[in-house]
């Protein structure tokens, strides 16, 4: 056997496999062999068919079969041994002039092969990482609305700002009767909420659902309607209060104290106060990591130049999926792919540079992390060592799991080489503004 490389550019070879008699025919041979001592073919004895007759009913197929198997042997093994750093898979050259009845078979594979370039972490341009805090007012709500949520309903003879209403939305022609408590905030415009001020139990309020509410879920919630249903209702529905409420706030005291945390781990409003800014930043910093982590990326695959064989690779798309695709279709999937594309090449030369592993050690510890979380939230708190490691083997025997908690763990570790090396400035401020800074107004 005989392979070949032809680099037709920086980024695009030919690889040509030639294969001899020599080195398919003792496997044939035995194949044959084997399929006559089996063989089942009327007017002849089991083991005793002639082999031409083997030879001509099977020989063909026998010798594509083995012919293919070493093909791809030989040319996963080149691959490996050169240490070619392809993109896709080889794709074999069209040959429509195979003499299978020759003795020597020769085969053209196309390799679309990885662009040589450098990565450079270190910026003119800083990138912003973001320090969200738990100011005093977002602290305060949060304990608001915790008063709220174990606060006592107190019967009120009219409704005010912040009553709870009970009520029903009634329509005949549309068939809409539907029991809801609601509160004023929910609605869009301050004139619908007027409306309901001062008003008693027994009263009815006609509503336009124009414009109701700020998106068609609670407009579909109010109704009890489907999505098709409310999209573009334009109707009178009537609010007939049945009940109005006002929820009392609940003492801050130690039973409300323990009945948030079981533990006895807050036994004042400070340790609540700290408690509730604790546990906000830890989601906020996951917010702020993940915001930082997309704008490194980001300006990664914008500021690291290189060319890629996109002729290549689009054409290797036609058929890479579960279904083939026309050349339209392949330029497509092409173009969506190229960013996400260009960042795993990225991002495998900062692993390699930075010695970024990933052990199954670290993969278990992340897996029985994850459960613990997972069965604490059901009230489990101590789950034993054996119990963890039973649940994380299950977790971990499936593949697709164990793949991406690793994937997972290589982007926990790169983001900690991106703090590291990247040129950042750090911008404290409320999650509020955090909010308005990167995601606008809206």
């Amino acid at each position: 056997m005989n392979i070949t490389r032809e680099n037709v550019d920086a980024l695009n070879a030919v690889v040509k496999v030639d294969i001899a008699k020599e080195d398919y025919s003792d496997k044939v041979e035995k194949i044959l062999t084997d399929y006559r001592k089996t063989a089942n073919i009327p007017g002849f004895r089991k083991g005793h068919v002639p082999m031409g007759m083997v030879k001509k009913q099977y020989g063909k197929a026998v010798l594509v079969d083995e012919v293919n198997k070493l093909l791809q042997d030989a040319l996963n093994k080149y691959l490996t041994e050169e240490k070619l750093d392809v993109l896709g898979q080889p794709l074999p050259k069209k040959q429509d002039d195979i003499n299978w009845d020759g003795d020597q078979f020769s085969f053209e594979f196309e390799l679309g092969l990885a662009p040589a370039f450098d990565v450079d972490l270190k910026n003119e341009k800083a990138i912003i990482k973001y320090n969200i805090i738990a100011d005093d007012k977002m602290i305060d709500e949060q304990i608001e609305r915790i008063q709220k949520q174990y606060g006592k309903l107190v019967s009120q003879d009219t409704v005010e700002k912040d009553s709870e209403i009970a009520g029903t939305y009634t329509n005949e022609e549309k068939e809409i009767d539907n029991t809801v408590t609601l509160t004023l905030d929910k609605f869009k415009g301050e004139a619908t909420a007027k409306q309901f001020l001062g008003a008693k139990v027994g009263d009815v309020i006609a509503l336009k659902t124009k414009d109701l509410f700020e998106n068609d879920n609670d407009l579909m919630h109010a109704l009890k309607l489907s999505q098709e249903d409310v999209s573009g209702l334009e109707i009178e529905v009537n609010f007939t209060i049945s009940e109005i409420n006002k929820r009392e706030l609940a003492d801050l005291d130690q039973e409300l104290f323990s009945k948030l945390f079981a533990d006895g781990s807050v036994t004042s409003v400070e340790e609540l106060k700290a408690k509730i800014k604790e546990d906000a930043e830890k989601q906020f910093a996951q917010q702020a990591d993940q915001k930082f982590l997309n704008d490194v990326t980001e300006r990664l695959v914008e500021n690291t130049k290189f060319d890629l064989p996109a002729a290549f690779l689009t054409k290797w798309m036609q058929t890479a999926g579960e279904k083939e695709i026309d050349a339209e279709q392949a330029k497509e999937e092409y173009e969506k792919s190229e960013k996400s594309l260009r960042y795993q090449l990225i991002e495998g030369k900062l692993i390699e540079a930075n010695n970024v592993q990933v052990t199954m050690d670290d993969i278990k510890n992340h897996a029985k992390e994850m459960i613990k979380g997972q069965m604490a939230q059901f009230g489990q708190m101590n789950p034993s060592d054996k119990e963890l490691d039973d649940i994380a083997a299950r977790v971990l025997g499936n593949q697709d799991e164990a793949r991406k908690i690793s994937e997972q763990l290589i982007s926990h570790k790169l983001l900690e080489v991106y703090k590291e090396k990247v040129n950042l400035e750090i911008k404290e401020l409320s999650y509020e503004n955090f909010v308005k800074e990167v995601y606008g107004d809206n």
